[in-house]
């Protein structure tokens, strides 16, 4: 296969960085937007050329002139459209997180292993450049065995509403919508270490926040300041079976700054990834701080999509194997779903190696 011809599954804003991406790439043709809404769905077409418009996800799925699909919709109806669409041998990219519970993670696992077709979990912060170079450092045993991380992701008044807000639609709230990102970034550079446990915690005091002005923010069409079922914050301890632990906290409102950080240790040597990449470690008995020199020392939006896109496309052609299978959204659905557990209950929550888990590494 040489050129991938694309479809595309919802044609919202996240769509957009997706289509912008596919736009760029030599390889690819947009040969189709699907939204349930169909008049955005022919505007998307309209921006990107997209030959066909559909607003039933089953009859863009169903046609022979789709190689692969973006899924780009709401957290509820991923595994639907996911397990359909490798049904059909078609191979998908799935925004995260995959899915909203362990049980749709696990059949998406299990169509992926019976499809033609692969499946790669949208885990954009992977592929900027930050992260990239980070990693070579760690493969290359630069900070020695990591057994030792922190992350932060907090908004003031960040909650986007609509179906975000809504539990059970969303499957949560920032945790699940911004606690992906870094707890995804944590068990890609410990090369998925198996969990152990979980201790986990979340608060609803503060609601959606509606009534802070001067503030801009992302916000979905459908928002409604009264309408929210999520947590306001929520973080966890997590325990590896390798020892190692990371700490993560994440919120929608909070009555602080805006905050956001990944830090992460090993035995030689220690690194910030956000907010810029910065390494510490020793040489010669001294301590030494090195900023590497790159274009995108920070997470940048558009180079992660781009990047996340031309792999997504290279493993389509098959000249690359995929680099985010579904047990990796199997992995993330098991951790989310306990520190929900654990902070509902109040108690710690140990979490069963899974078959799967030999694939990861």
């Amino acid at each position: 296969m040489s050129i991938v011809r694309v479809g595309m599954i919802g044609a919202g804003t996240v769509a957009g960085f997706h289509l912008a991406a596919y736009a760029k790439n030599p390889d690819v043709v947009i040969a189709a937007i699907c939204d349930i809404n169909a008049e955005r769905a022919g505007e998307r077409a309209r921006e990107f050329g997209a030959g066909a418009v559909f607003s039933d996800y089953r009859e863009l799925i169903a046609s022979p002139d789709i190689d692969v699909v973006s899924i780009c919709t709401r957290n509820d109806t991923h595994a639907e459209i996911a397990v359909a669409a490798l049904e059909a041998g078609k191979s998908v990219l799935i925004e995260k997180p995959m899915t909203v519970t362990v049980a749709q993670a696990e059949a998406i696992v299990l169509a992926e292993a019976a499809s033609v077709g692969f499946v790669q979990v949208g885990y954009v912060r992977r592929y900027s450049a930050n992260a990239v170079t980070l990693k070579s450092f760690i493969d290359a045993g630069d900070l020695g065995p990591l057994y030792y991380a922190k992350a932060t992701f907090l908004r003031q008044a960040g909650n986007p509403g609509g179906w975000f807000s809504n539990q059970s639609i969303a499957g949560g709230g920032p945790l699940i919508d911004l606690g992906v990102h870094f707890i995804d970034m944590c068990l890609y550079l410990m090369d998925f270490p198996e969990v152990k446990s979980v201790s986990g915690y979340s608060f609803e005091r503060l609601g959606n926040r509606g009534n802070i002005r001067g503030l801009s923010r992302y916000t979905t069409a459908d928002y409604d300041v009264s309408q929210n079922s999520v947590e306001d914050l929520a973080g966890a301890l997590v325990r590896f079976s390798s020892g190692a632990v990371l700490m993560v906290d994440t919120s929608y409102a909070l009555h602080g700054r805006d905050t956001q950080f990944f830090e992460i240790y090993g035995e030689k040597g220690g690194a910030t990834l956000e907010p810029a990449l910065h390494i510490t470690t020793e040489l010669h008995d001294t301590i030494v701080e090195l900023t590497p020199t790159i274009d995108s020392p920070t997470f940048n939006v558009e180079e992660g999509f781009q990047n996340e896109i031309d792999t997504f496309v290279r493993t389509a052609q098959g000249t690359q194997t995929p680099v985010a299978p579904a047990v990796h959204g199997l992995q993330m659905a098991r951790i989310l779903a306990a520190i929900y557990e654990s902070a509902k209950s109040g108690s710690e929550v140990r979490l069963d190696p899974i078959a799967e888990l030999a694939l990861l590494a």
